[in-house]
């Protein structure tokens, strides 16, 4: 587990033995226990997820990102469940390790991701189990449903209880999440795919019991799997659109080069200002597509003007304008990127009116708008370009506090610094030099200086996100 931080390694340090202590009682249940079923349900439990391809029940931290998780439920978690209701504690605990450990894992970390995997599986389960039993229902051994159908529910809503308690304290622990938002939303994403889970469970377990035996149990992972694989399908659609989004972003980045790596840096940027301020997962990935799009409009800003050397004329400034209203039709009809319009449209209003395209006022600007707007003022300025250097952090932050107010919304520019006090900034997109002689040599938010060393020319103390003239003066 080296590399992982102290936090997550104590946090995997603690889980670990404490499912070793719920599972070794086992030992001293002798041969009466139901031995053979916690096998036949291990080996089952291994081989479903060797084979898993449900991306449904993913721990809400992205795989990539160091936390020792990632992994889903998928369809093997009726499996789990049947566990629950036909073996003791210890052994419903023990049948989750093996496979556990041997699934497939992402390569970063991946034997302390197997193992977190592991002890998470076992606690949930061994609390499930003892609730089950604690509601006067001991492990099954002849079909009995209806009856147990309220105490299995109850038990299936405690394994996810015990999992949704777990992913909080490794999202604290592992990727520093604040502690005020690490739990939201894992409990009520994961509640009714674990009733249904534990329902499947339920079925099996029974099934299991009956005198069909345990093979008529295997037909109940069937349409969990079809399922599952329909669920698949839909995410390599959305994975296909985001392939997309992609492309456009590559074309906006071969026609403005001095922009390279901007809009990826922008989506993370707005995606930092979202988690300080505790929003829900699915507004936080629109903003991401928010900030990676923003610029999407210059493919309808003639090249010309875009690596014109020289300030631009007036009349060429308003059609560099146009390119917000441009970026809102190109996007209109890609339905998930509802929200993410509303910012493409209007990340270059001010809070002072004196914006555009519309001139709108404070908290007539949409809450998304405003957050991209300072993301891409702070990649901008953070940003080496070939006309100047990247300012530091400090003094980018400096100016976003100086036009806090009047450009840029207060709470948002208080969420970015929050967030770079936690997480630090690594724009490690590096924005590609354009060609000799393509675009402006310098611009108004960094003093020219003449040849022998003068005094800089004054302008204006507004941070231009982008070439002044080009992408427009918020």
């Amino acid at each position: 587990m080296r590399g992982l931080p102290a936090a997550a390694r104590g946090y995997i340090g603690c889980a670990a033995p404490a499912a070793a202590l719920c599972a070794a009682p086992a030992v001293g249940l002798g041969p009466g226990a139901p031995w053979s079923s916690a096998l036949a349900l291990a080996i089952l439990y291994g081989l479903c997820e060797q084979l898993r391809r449900c991306r449904a029940g993913r721990a809400p931290y992205a795989p990539d990102s160091g936390a020792p998780g990632g992994f889903p439920t998928g369809w093997a978690g009726p499996v789990l469940l049947a566990g629950v209701f036909l073996l003791p504690p210890p052994l419903a605990a023990l049948a989750a390790v093996p496979g556990a450990l041997l699934a497939p894992a992402e390569p970063r970390f991946a034997a302390a991701r197997r193992l977190w995997h592991a002890a998470e599986l076992a606690l949930a389960c061994w609390a499930a189990a003892q609730v089950f039993r604690a509601l006067g229902h001991q492990p099954l051994s002849a079909p009995q449903f209806p009856v147990v159908l309220l105490p299995a529910v109850a038990a299936a809503a405690t394994f996810c209880v015990v999992l949704a308690a777990l992913d909080g304290g490794v999202l604290a622990a592992a990727e520093r999440h604040p502690v005020r938002t690490a739990w939201r939303g894992l409990l009520t994403r994961s509640l009714a795919p674990h009733l249904v889970h534990g329902l499947a469970g339920l079925m099996m377990a029974v099934l299991w019991c009956s005198s069909y035996g345990p093979p008529a149990a295997l037909l109940v992972l069937l349409p969990m799997y079809l399922s599952c694989w329909a669920f698949d399908r839909y995410h390599r659609e959305r994975a296909a659109h985001r392939a997309t989004i992609r492309a456009l972003v590559q074309a906006v980045d071969i026609k403005d080069r001095y922009t390279r790596g901007h809009s990826e840096r922008v989506g993370r940027a707005s995606v930092m200002i979202a988690r300080e301020l505790g929003l829900a997962e699915d507004r936080m990935e629109a903003l991401r597509f928010a900030g990676i799009l923003h610029d999407v409009g210059k493919l309808g800003v003639p090249t010309r003007l875009l690596r014109k050397d020289g300030p631009l004329t007036p009349q060429e400034r308003r059609v560099i304008e146009l390119h917000p209203e441009y970026g809102h039709e190109i996007v209109r009809g890609i339905g998930f990127l509802e929200e993410a319009r509303a910012a493409i449209l209007h990340h270059h209003e001010r809070l002072d009116g004196s914006g555009y395209p519309y001139g709108l006022r404070g908290h007539q600007i949409p809450e998304v708008a405003r957050v991209v707007a300072v993301a891409d003022a702070f990649d901008a300025m953070t940003s080496t370009r070939s006309y100047r250097r990247a300012r530091p952090v400090p003094v980018a932050v400096a100016e976003l506090r100086k036009c806090a107010g009047a450009q840029f919304d207060p709470r948002m520019v208080r969420a970015l610094v929050a967030s770079l006090d936690r997480y630090g900034w690594h724009p490690d997109l590096v924005t590609a030099a354009p060609e000799p002689g393509a675009g402006r040599s310098e611009r108004e938010d960094v003093p020219p200086r003449d040849a022998g060393g003068g005094e800089p020319v004054p302008v204006p103390p507004v941070p231009l996100p982008e070439r002044a003239g080009r992408d427009g003066v918020r």
